[in-house]
């Protein structure tokens, strides 16, 4: 019996869920994923029978209509009504300060920017954005606005709690979607990082002339005029002024493959797993090798090839 039966009134049998209804499979299966269900159930609250009956309303497809913008999160679900209830989730947006401190903060990780152009979030990425102020899962009712058109008063309804559930499974296959709804979308935060790991400042949302205008600046490098002097048999090949000193570093990368990752796979690639799978465990040996001779370590495998050629010739002059 519903609390409209307490009144006097009966409700009305439920409709079937549309076909174009999404179905919930698992929400959650990612860390990402599992800390927005958590962000609901304590930022949300209520009773846990209304978040039952929304997982039961999200399992059974009665969720439709999800679009994720910018803007926030709307969706219908199919109750009882003839016309579907029209659902609106909004998350406070970052300010640019914010968004700035944070997005320094991933691009001074090598590890945060390969696993983020990778597709993936970052384990601790709260770090960074706490670091600014602020995190980047809700953490109080003020921060996550709520609506429904259905009649029921509860916060959140059933509806609300449905497509919560839906979004947390969406966040699995896509996390750059919370990025979305705190106010970047996912090519604004790749281009950012892409552009700080490059050694440019980062300025995230510039105006599209403002950045077309720095990156012509960019392709027109000052072309610096060279008036030879006279050249001789014996000056020919020594330069005109001292060489500026050099300085190599050999020390292993941070993440190993991340070139690999942000390349992605060609069009043209068939294998199951990705080119960088595949690849980095050779790009790491040749890597090995090619530090080890540099240095001069003993005990690689091109080291250990040398001491065989010597043992051979130590043979051969003792055969003569």
């Amino acid at each position: 019996m519903s609390r409209w039966d307490d009144w006097g009134w009966k409700s009305a049998p439920k409709r079937p869920p549309p076909e174009h209804g999404i179905k919930l499979k698992k929400a959650g299966s990612t860390w990402w994923g599992q800390a927005w269900l958590e962000a609901l159930e304590r930022v949300l609250g209520g009773d846990s029978g209304r978040l039952a009956r929304g997982r039961t309303y999200a399992r059974a497809g009665r969720t439709h209509d999800l679009v994720v913008g910018g803007s926030g999160v709307t969706a219908k679900v199919t109750g009882s009504r003839p016309r579907p209830y029209v659902i609106s989730l909004k998350l406070g947006r970052f300010g640019e300060a914010v968004w700035e401190k944070a997005l320094a903060g991933m691009a001074g990780q090598a590890r945060y920017a390969a696993e983020l152009l990778d597709g993936r979030m970052p384990q601790d990425i709260d770090v960074v954005f706490r670091a600014a102020g602020v995190s980047l899962f809700p953490q109080n009712r003020e921060d996550l606005t709520t609506s429904c058109s259905c009649p029921d008063w509860g916060d959140p309804c059933k509806h609300v709690a449905a497509t919560h559930y839906v979004l947390g499974e969406a966040l699995d296959g896509d996390p750059f979607l919370l990025f979305e709804l705190r106010g970047r979308t996912k090519a604004q935060v790749l281009e950012a990082l892409r552009a700080a790991r490059g050694g440019e400042a980062v300025r995230a949302r510039r105006p599209a002339a403002q950045r077309a205008k720095a990156q012509e600046a960019r392709a027109r490098p000052e072309v610096v005029g060279v008036k030879p002097g006279k050249l001789t048999e014996v000056n020919y090949d020594q330069p005109r002024a001292p060489l500026p000193t050099m300085s190599f570093s050999f020390d292993a990368p941070v993440v190993p493959g991340a070139v690999l990752r942000q390349l992605g796979a060609p069009g043209s690639w068939g294998a199951k797993d990705l080119p960088g799978e595949v690849l980095a465990p050779h790009v790491r040996a040749a890597a090995e090798v090619a530090r080890r001779i540099a240095l001069q370590e003993p005990g690689g495998p091109v080291d250990d090839a040398g001491e065989e050629k010597t043992r051979r010739r130590s043979r051969k002059r003792g055969g003569r």
